[in-house]
């Protein structure tokens, strides 16, 4: 893609209602724009990003045989008035009355609408174990919008939802989750770390939150150090076994937020313990019969008898995400993306447009990347150098290469690591190897 035909409006200052490295970050690179409070444009960088962890989402949930499903952005009210949460949920929830009278909302989560779903097509024990999940936008009316798309009103949100015929099979399904949300948020350079949670709103007495390292992070994390070190995408996991071992392994390694961490009875030493900011990125729920029994969500067990099924909730921050990453990794001169979920591989810099021997050679490596599925961003415009390494090193392409005409003439050009910093001269053949090794 070549920046003369593509939409990237990058801004030299940092926005004054900007609060946060990743809304500032994000504003300036042209990935978003606001529309209202916290409700936000996502442009075609923010997007391309956006899309690429949705897909990782998408992925890891289908290896554990959860299927996909797509339910509306508008909700109705009466739903949520048979599980008891219409009146209980609060003023974050959007309400409004159709053409028709009738009473509707702007989803902020779908609990009552998975268990219509699963109630009128599920009526025997055969049909279970059942997860299903979609990803969809979101609504909560929050009071003070603020942090950009970290606290916005409307958010990308992956929402799976298991029902299982009672606790021992929900807890399975649980364990599932609980492993591929590690596995999801590793693939996209993060480190998430299993946290104890409140249930809250959702209901149930099992539940567990994913927050990620990040200096600039919301909230106290304490946990043990072998959570640095943790690599649960090497391990041969099999959902099809029996995930509880690993389950309490991971659990048994310990983690907490500052709400839950007591220094007085802290179970390791103090030498062992890392105390680092965090960032909740997901969340995952057993709630039992809490929506099954209300809404009559029932199955008949082999000898007839109807039981309501135990369900589990599980969310992932995908727009959240975005934001997460940017706040992990981030330096003074703006984004470092992990390659697993940037939106250029590469950052192709030509410092002399116009220049015969320059473009030619920009032209043949933006055709040979492009072709073995490296689509370089191509700076293919007539403005300074100066400019074009601020604008690349802002939105934070994983590489630059750097074409210009000394080096062309010494057979070289060069390459650059937006994480590391370090700059090499290669030959071009050496320097395409190693962009596609």
């Amino acid at each position: 893609m070549r920046l003369t035909r593509y939409f990237l409006p990058t801004l030299k200052e940092n926005p004054s209602e900007a609060q946060i490295v990743s809304h500032r970050l994000m504003l300036r690179a042209g990935m978003i724009k606001q529309q209202a409070a916290g409700i936000y444009s996502w442009l075609p960088l923010g997007f391309r990003v956006l899309k690429k962890i949705e897909q990782i989402v998408r992925e890891e949930q289908d290896r554990t045989g959860a299927i996909e499903v797509l339910m509306p952005t508008i909700q109705p009210a009466d739903l949520w008035r048979e599980s008891g949460r219409y009146d209980d949920y609060g003023q974050e929830m959007l309400r409004f009355t159709d053409r028709h009278e009738r009473d509707m909302l702007f989803g902020p989560t779908n609990e009552e609408m998975i268990t219509d779903i699963f109630r009128n097509s599920a009526k025997s024990h055969r049909d279970v174990p059942l997860n299903l999940y979609h990803i969809q936008w979101k609504f909560r009316d929050e009071v003070r919008p603020r942090f950009g798309i970290m606290r916005g009103r409307e958010f990308l949100m992956k929402d799976g939802y298991s029902f299982d015929v009672d606790a021992a099979g929900a807890k399975r399904s649980y364990n599932k989750m609980f492993i591929a949300y590690l596995r999801t948020f590793e693939r996209m350079g993060l480190k998430a770390i299993p946290m104890r949670a409140d249930p809250g709103p959702i209901g149930g007495d099992l539940s567990h939150e994913f927050i990620i390292l990040a200096d600039t992070g919301e909230s106290e994390v304490y946990c043990d150090k072998r959570w640095l070190d943790m690599d649960l995408t090497g391990r041969n996991v099999s959902y099809d076994d029996d995930l509880e071992p690993i389950f309490q392994e991971l659990t048994g390694i310990y983690a907490a937020t500052d709400e839950m961490h007591d220094p007085a009875n802290c179970p390791i030493p103090a030498d062992q313990l890392e105390t680092r900011r965090g960032i909740e990125v997901g969340h995952i729920f057993y709630f039992g019969d809490k929506y099954s029994k209300p809404m009559g969500a029932t199955v008949a067990l082999p000898g007839g008898e109807q039981v309501a099924v135990h369900g589990g909730s599980y969310g992932i921050g995908v727009s959240r995400l975005v934001g997460g990453i940017i706040e992990a990794s981030h330096d003074e001169a703006g984004i470092i993306w992990p390659e697993s979920v940037a939106p250029f591989p590469v950052g192709l810099i030509n410092l002399r447009t116009g220049d015969a021997a320059c473009d030619a050679a920009c032209a043949d490596l933006e055709a040979k990347l492009t072709a073995a599925g490296k689509e370089p961003l191509y700076d293919d415009r007539d403005e300074r150098a100066g400019g074009k390494f601020a604008d690349m090193d802002l939105i934070g392409l994983p590489w630059q290469l750097i074409i210009g005409p000394r080096g062309l003439k010494n057979g070289v050009v060069e390459l650059k690591n937006r994480a590391s910093g370090e700059r090499e001269e290669l030959s071009v053949e050496s320097a395409l190897a190693k962009l596609l090794g």
